[in-house]
């Protein structure tokens, strides 16, 4: 570590490489303890892991601005693998209008009337999983789930559907630089992408279901019909990955932390408060970028316009400055405050179906579920913009 001009550490510490991917709490403790504002000598961006920044990037978002992309790479100087995305990739007043469109898709009503279908299929799951004895929590539960009830919901087409996941994993492995694994996923992709380019069209979607809700934008003339397409889009990159990730971290750390398993065993009513501690202590999106829209200050240091700031969502969720105890799993903290979904305009329109997807599996676990146990190493996920694991060996007990 050096100091650039005015005291700002310069860190040559690359929180991207593999050996970070696969262990990176250490690196994201170097990049928040080191200063509120690091300088990121391997990608040429600003970093920052303090918890106070974070909310502040997140919040004032005409300076941080979103439109240039929302990962390392400044796409308005280098183009996108795909077409921006049509309210994550947004500034106002743009990002006005199809956020409109969104909360009004994925309102509390509208989850509420998706809950019984949601928590009946996870019971069936779980039924069907555990019963077994033996599985592997990642595939077994945490995708299977997610890919059964999410899809149908969304109003998708039944054939074509083991392609999310593969799109996913480019769309989260472009945010990052564009290495050996960025090359690997576009290589595995090419069919992927077929396939989300056939299914956001109109043709193709289940009108009845949220698809169709958000056509009939386009049909009121409050969005155009590619909009629409590109808001379908966003279900296919970004609707699955936090859930399916925060259900395998909630279920590695309850097997790592007895008390917490044996209070929500015997509580299966704390599958929120299981969710959102697992969302501070094991953020499954870890990092958000933003652009420098306006010369400003932050941090003590004067940034100019179109440089990067990657917010550390992960590091700032274990800021000892905002959390006690930050690297225990604790189910009885008020977690209130944590980062994992964002901050102001931009924080995630489809929380409350990720929070109700997850706390239904999680509550289905804990009402059927004994004991368990993992069998195996957990196997990380290796992908620059998401956290979890690709695999948790694990035994069970029902009830």
């Amino acid at each position: 570590m050096t100091a650039i001009a005015g005291g700002t550490p310069t860190l040559d510490v690359d929180p991207f490489s593999v050996a970070s991917l696969k262990d990176p709490f250490p690196v994201e403790d170097v990049i928040r303890e080191a200063g509120p504002l690091v300088w990121l000598e391997s990608h040429g961006v600003w970093a920052t892991g303090r918890a106070e920044l974070v909310q502040e990037i997140f919040e004032n978002h005409e300076v941080f601005i979103s439109s240039h992309g929302t990962g390392l790479t400044n796409t308005a100087r280098e183009q996108n693998w795909r077409t921006a995305s049509a309210i994550l990739e947004q500034d106002r007043p743009q990002h006005t209008v199809t956020r409109k469109v969104m909360n009004s898709v994925l309102s509390l009503k509208v989850v509420k009337q998706l809950q019984e279908e949601f928590q009946a299929a996870a019971f069936d799951v779980v039924d069907e999983v555990c019963s077994r004895g033996e599985f592997d929590a990642v595939t077994d539960l945490a995708e299977a789930y997610p890919l059964r009830v999410l899809p149908d919901a969304v109003g998708l087409a039944p054939e074509g559907r083991q392609h999310l996941l593969t799109y996913a994993n480019l769309n989260f492995q472009a945010m990052g630089p564009k290495d050996a694994l960025y090359e690997e996923a576009v290589a595995q992709a090419s069919e992927a992408k077929e396939y989300v380019d056939w299914q956001m069209r109109r043709e193709n979607i289940d009108e009845s279901r949220l698809a169709g809700r958000i056509f009939a934008a386009a049909d009121a003339g409050t969005i155009t019909e590619e909009s629409a397409g590109l808001l379908v889009r966003t279900f296919l990159s970004a609707g699955l990955d936090t859930t399916m990730l925060g259900i395998g971290n909630a279920l590695l750390a309850l097997s790592r932390t007895p008390a917490a398993w044996e209070a929500f065993s015997a509580d299966p009513s704390k599958a929120r408060a299981v969710f959102e501690e697992t969302l501070r202590y094991h953020a499954p999106s870890p990092y958000i970028g933003r652009t420098v829209g306006i010369r400003t200050e932050l941090g003590g240091v004067v940034l100019e316009p179109e440089q990067k700031v990657i917010n550390c969502v992960s590091a700032a969720n274990r800021d000892p400055r905002a959390w006690d105890r930050p690297t225990e799993f604790d189910i009885t903290r008020d977690v209130r405050g944590h980062a994992a979904f964002g901050y102001g305009i931009h924080a995630c329109v489809g929380q409350m179906m990720a929070r109700m997807e997850a706390e239904s599996l999680l509550r289905a676990f804990a009402t059927r579920v004994r004991s368990f146990e993992l069998t195996g190493e957990p196997v990380p996920k290796v992908n620059h913009w998401l956290r979890g694991y690709t695999s948790l060996p694990m035994r069970a007990t029902l009830r």
